[in-house]
């Protein structure tokens, strides 16, 4: 929509509202064929990393490629044209975006393998936001940042005291196995440490000796305790701040503020308790 302040020509803003403004038919359509082409991309980029998909289907996925390429790079230049501030839409988050999902493309032409950047493209999937209208559920995305927020403190004490357990088990594996069993160092038994205490066990080092095996059995007990706290500690200050996010029913004869959504009596003296606000 044009406003008395818009400098751009008639056409330029008809172009602009169908590019930017997705409260239209035609805008709506235009985000949602560009959605449909970002998808087609990543998986073209995708499909061109399979040794077989390329050596049956390389030259149809490079055409694909460039051809999609070329459709990202007319759809910038129309959004820096339309734009009602070309250079404020160019440092934007969406303008950065959008422009490093085509400088791969070229960059291919001089740095072969460049190309695999392209997937950067996912990024641009967050426009569907705006299309969906998913931004009412921003609102819950801000009650889990505060519970992390808060729960900052205790996990960074928390995983510096994992980082402290898996040297100290580390270097015990180290004087225990040695190198002849695979622990070559302290830094590759430190690596086995923290794949054993977080049950990922890729197995590519095990113990061989039976106080080895002791000590893993150990930490791999000590894991299951340890990937239990951060969970813990996260889902204590989840509920903490979405109660403060809830209005407070108090009880109008004992002061008593917390109560169940849908509470009709008070859980310590019975007291009818004020409808919600």
């Amino acid at each position: 929509m044009r406003t008395p302040s818009d400098r751009r020509a008639p056409w330029r803003v008809i172009l602009g509202n169908v590019i930017f403004n997705n409260d239209t038919p035609a805008g709506r359509a235009f985000d949602l064929v560009l959605i449909v082409l970002i998808l087609g991309s990543i998986l073209v980029v995708m499909l061109d990393s399979v040794r077989p998909m390329r050596a049956a289907y390389g030259s149809v996925l490079n055409r694909a490629e460039w051809v999609l390429t070329l459709l990202f790079t007319t759809e910038y230049v129309l959004r820096l044209i339309s734009a009602r501030r070309a250079s404020h839409y160019a440092r934007s988050f969406f303008g950065v975006v959008d422009l490093l999902s085509i400088v791969p493309g070229y960059l291919a032409l001089l740095l072969p393998g460049a190309e695999t950047l392209l997937i950067v493209r996912v990024l641009r999937l967050l426009r569907i936001f705006r299309i969906l209208k998913l931004a009412r559920y921003l609102s819950e995305a801000n009650v889990l940042t505060e519970a992390i927020r808060a729960s900052a403190a205790k996990i960074t004490v928390f995983l510096a005291v994992v980082l402290s357990l898996v040297t100290v088990i580390g270097a015990l594996m180290y004087l225990i196995e040695g190198p002849e069993n695979g622990y070559t160092s302290i830094p590759t038994s430190i690596y086995w440490a923290i794949v054993t205490l977080t049950t990922v066990g890729y197995g590519d080092i095990a113990p061989k000796t039976p106080l080895g095996k002791a000590l893993a059995s150990l930490a791999m007990i000590l894991g299951y305790g340890i990937l239990a706290v951060p969970t813990g500690i996260v889902t204590v200050n989840l509920a903490r701040a979405q109660d403060r996010r809830q209005p407070q029913r108090i009880c109008p004869r004992c002061g008593l503020d917390r109560h169940d959504p849908d509470a009709r009596y008070c859980k310590r003296c019975g007291e009818v308790l004020p409808a919600p606000a």
